[in-house]
């Protein structure tokens, strides 16, 4: 089999992913280039389709593997965000059937999240949770129903998601630019629903 026609892993796509965003800090490309060249990244399937993104960048530096990206905690220690990332599968499926289901709390949000929603409702609460790394991306698949997102003041999210017959709302959401900010990047489709993504501050503890 030819080299280019070999499927794309996860990590492939996030080193290629990481070498965008330091290219960006390097001053070789800017913002809206960068948002361009991401979405190619994550939509490419083979290692083909990755190469053109990069091929007029010059190499990373270093030939070593890629470390693994540190976690973050959202507000939780250093120390516990990289005990609750150690368990992380990879991938995760959420899925809402005429019902509805919801995240909140501590809990770990892996590198890649499916959420699927029919006739029915998933709210993703982020403002307690674990990035898995520092980029995370959460692909819906959203008829006739609702996902709402909520997520704490500095973390940057990037939605491409497309809406038919719906609609995406992201008017509530903090303009984060910095590219090394923690990110949620939004894909997939909507079809006669709706996405809902806001930033708000994490609940107060009671003081009893």
């Amino acid at each position: 089999m030819e080299p280019d026609r070999i499927r794309a892993s996860d990590a492939d796509r996030d080193r290629t992913a990481a070498r965008l965003r330091d290219a960006l800090a390097e001053g070789r490309i800017g913002h809206d280039e960068l948002e361009e060249r991401l979405d190619a990244v994550y939509r490419a399937r083979t290692l083909g389709e990755l190469a053109p993104v990069t091929h007029d960048l010059p190499p990373a530096a270093g030939t070593g593997p890629a470390s693994p990206a540190e976690p973050v905690g959202m507000t939780v220690s250093s120390e516990e965000a990289r005990r609750l990332a150690a368990e992380s599968q990879g991938r995760e499926t959420v899925s809402a059937v005429f019902g509805g289901v919801e995240r909140a709390g501590r809990w770990l949000v892996e590198p890649h999240t499916n959420v699927s929603v029919l006739c029915g409702g998933i709210e993703l609460d982020l403002r307690e949770a674990v990035l898995s790394q520092r980029e995370v991306v959460i692909q819906c698949a959203v008829a006739l129903g609702g996902l709402e997102m909520v997520v704490p003041h500095g973390v940057r999210v990037v939605s491409s998601v497309n809406a038919i017959l719906g609609g995406v709302d992201m008017s509530k959401v903090d303009n984060v630019t910095d590219p090394n900010a923690p990110t949620i990047r939004l894909t997939g489709t909507c079809l006669l629903g709706g996405v809902e993504v806001r930033t708000k501050a994490p609940k107060k503890k009671r003081k009893w």
